[in-house]
């Protein structure tokens, strides 16, 4: 494990060298087509989905969907508790999704982001100033408001809760995903395959090396940061403040999807479709419960009211809903 202590100063700051080393980012196995039921239920909602999280306050589960181009409208879908579906075309092409908790979901666009209201279906485009031709790909937000976005370029961009630039940090291959975590930062960098804390106001803490293959990144209400590392078949668990990596677990069938929770945490398999819950209170995770899932089971997410786990196919299956999915545990 290769660790690195950045010190850095300023509204803004860059490395001496623009463009780190990189490796082919690792990426979710093809599934095959499944040779089990998928467990619970399956909400037939077409789409190659790439990202999910879930609404506490209005009891939705919104599902990301990109365009199918580049330049193409990206599509949010917000799942009510009914199963109710509504499609919400964004303003154009969005790459990632994030959530405020409280009824609006963001998505990282060209420029900017969009802003989507999870009751109305009111979409609001924000433009960062001096950023229009900035490629942003991944976004987070804090509780105080302030926006993370990281870029295509490797940049992680600031913006108060006035929409105003308050720094931007050039210090990456790309940014690939951003977690919260308390007031720290958390990008993941697949290319780097890396995880970097970045303090309240964005400058650089910490940096760890994340397996071989890091690919997908989650915080969970104990406070830790959840990354699987794809490549290496490991489930990896961080604290952070300072970012220090406290466990690694094999993990087979091509992990990918990644959520916690306040009993388990849960990862998919993609070789194998499976979802896997793992109790980490022993100080190494223990395997608890495993479920069949659709074809290709790259995102997942998790009603902590109800105990319901979301499993959304990347191929186009829909999404399975595994109701009180971590049973007696």
């Amino acid at each position: 494990m290769l660790a690195l202590v950045l010190v850095v100063t300023g509204c803004s700051s860059k490395l001496t060298d623009p463009t780190p080393a990189t490796i082919e980012p690792a990426t979710a196995a093809v599934s095959p087509s499944p040779a089990q039921a998928p467990a619970g239920e399956v909400l037939a909602v077409g789409g190659l989905h790439t990202a999910a999280l879930f609404d506490p306050v209005t009891s939705s589960l919104v599902v990301f969907t990109p365009g199918a181009d580049p330049q193409a409208p990206a599509t949010v879908t917000i799942v009510g508790p009914g199963g109710g579906t509504r499609p919400v075309e964004l303003d154009g092409a969005a790459t990632a999704i994030a959530g405020n908790g409280r009824g609006v979901a963001y998505a990282a666009t060209r420029g900017g982001f969009n802003s989507v209201d999870l009751t109305t279906g009111t979409v609001t485009a924000t433009t960062i100033d001096g950023e229009a031709n900035t490629d942003f790909t991944a976004i987070a937000r804090r509780a105080d408001g302030s926006m993370v976005l990281g870029s295509a370029g490797g940049a992680i961009v600031i913006v108060d809760d006035e929409r105003a630039v308050t720094n931007k940090t050039e210090i990456f291959a790309r940014v690939d995903a951003i977690v919260i975590e308390d007031d720290t930062a958390v990008v993941l960098d697949r290319g780097q395959t890396s995880v970097t804390a970045l303090n309240e106001q964005g400058a650089a803490l910490q940096a760890l090396r994340a397996g071989i293959g890091a690919t997908t990144i989650a915080a969970d209400s104990a406070g830790r940061v959840l990354v699987v590392d794809t490549r290496g078949g490991q489930l990896l668990v961080f604290s952070v403040d300072p970012l220090i990596q406290r466990q690694g677990y094999p993990v087979s069938g091509t992990p990918y999807g990644i959520v916690g929770s306040q009993t388990l945490i849960w990862v998919s398999e993609t070789a194998s479709n499976a979802v896997v819950g793992y109790d980490l209170s022993t100080g190494i995770p223990v395997e608890k419960m495993r479920y069949p899932t659709v074809q290709q089971p790259n995102s997942l997410a998790f009603d902590e009211g109800t105990g319901t786990l979301y499993v959304i196919s990347g191929s186009g299956d829909g999404i399975q809903v595994i109701r009180n999915a971590a049973g007696a545990t």
